[in-house]
């Protein structure tokens, strides 16, 4: 028998979706007025925007997964998101600690660190 995929993990696919396509979209389309407003200027604009088509791609493989009935389907994309969320989280930090970034970082951090921690439960439940 198939294993299913629980739905918790499809809540957090869906929750994920909505945040990459947030934070995608400003930093792809509104990334020297979003840094302006939280503090940290978009000195290169490019840089912003480049991460933003990376959350945006990833916001909308978890749509996909979103849509997925099946674990095997989904499996290296939650093996991607526990890096992709762990590392982000990770380095954020250190930024923080250790390179004075802006307040918001603890935002960016907190967030990657939930998800990080969801899809690695649901990864080693499984």
């Amino acid at each position: 028998m198939e294993k299913t995929i629980p739905a918790g993990l499809r809540t957090t696919f869906l929750i994920h979706f909505l945040v990459g396509l947030v934070f995608g979209l400003i930093f792809l389309l509104f990334s020297e007025m979003w840094g302006e407003l939280v503090n940290w200027p978009a000195t290169d604009p490019t840089i912003y925007r480049l991460l933003g088509a990376a959350i945006l791609g990833y916001g909308v493989s978890s749509w996909f997964a979103y849509r997925e009935t099946s674990w095997a389907r989904v499996t290296i994309l939650i093996q991607m998101e526990i890096i992709w969320t762990g590392l982000g989280a990770l380095v954020s930090l250190w930024g923080l600690i250790f390179e004075g970034i802006p307040a918001i970082g603890w935002l960016y951090a907190v967030l990657l660190a939930a998800f990080a921690v969801t899809f690695s439960v649901f990864y080693f439940r499984k």
